[in-house]
């Protein structure tokens, strides 16, 4: 049957979807910073197998947004989806939050650059084409003025994301254009997850762990980025 559970929490969204071979049957999903992850992703998850009236049980796999983002977030979503997959016995799939990202978003041509709020002027990002085919690896940048100047000179390029707010204020090059509401979605992990579930390209549910990217520097609670 292939019923896949989807859970995204690598950033403030708070996402969770149920899809049936590739295709979504139910999503739950709030974006807030003023709520925490662990108080409403179990709910969510109940809430998506009552609309799509499918028990537990039936469930076929589990897929996780792996990162990179927030680290308590990602850690409160690899939790949740481990738990899964040992109570059900099913398998675990990854799905790069970036990637899912740059899925929102449908151009003709040019690139899109997805990007997630890090530290300061730092950004998660990484280059995709106009198919969704990366070009390049998941980076930590440090955006100033001429970032991406080389992709910039010879393409129109799109950047989405919570990081694109940032960059939109100090790049003025005419090839740029900016989606900063868009965030990671369980949703778009249905078709990479369902391709990965029938190339049984599972993970190690025991060793997995989130992709964090950068060392987690311990400090004060603040809201999730």
């Amino acid at each position: 049957m292939a019923n896949i559970l989807h859970i995204e929490s690598a950033t403030t969204n708070c996402s969770v979807a149920l899809s049936n071979k590739g295709s979504v049957l139910a999503l739950k999903e709030i974006n807030s910073a003023n709520y925490s992850h662990a108080e409403n992703l179990h709910a969510f998850i109940e809430a998506v197998l009552g609309e799509a009236e499918i028990h537990m049980h039936q469930l076929d796999a589990v897929s996780i947004s792996k990162g990179p983002g927030s680290y308590t977030g990602l850690r409160i979503g690899v939790s949740a989806a481990k738990g899964l997959a040992f109570g059900l016995q099913i398998p675990l799939i990854s799905v790069g939050t970036l990637q899912a990202l740059a899925l929102q978003l449908k151009v003709k041509s040019g690139l899109i650059i997805p990007m997630l709020d890090a530290r300061r002027m730092e950004a998660y990002t990484q280059v995709f084409s106009a198919e969704h085919e990366y070009l390049s690896p998941v980076e930590a940048t440090i955006l100033v003025s001429n970032s991406f100047e080389a992709f910039l000179a010879k393409n129109k390029v799109s950047f989405i994301g919570s990081a694109a707010s940032k960059f939109e204020e100090i790049c003025l090059h005419p090839n740029a254009s900016f989606y900063t509401s868009l965030v990671p979605s369980a949703k778009e992990q249905a078709k990479i997850a369902f391709q990965k579930f029938q190339q049984e390209k599972f993970e190690d549910t025991a060793y997995f762990e989130p992709f964090y990217l950068k060392d987690f520097v311990a400090g004060k609670p603040k809201k999730l980025v």
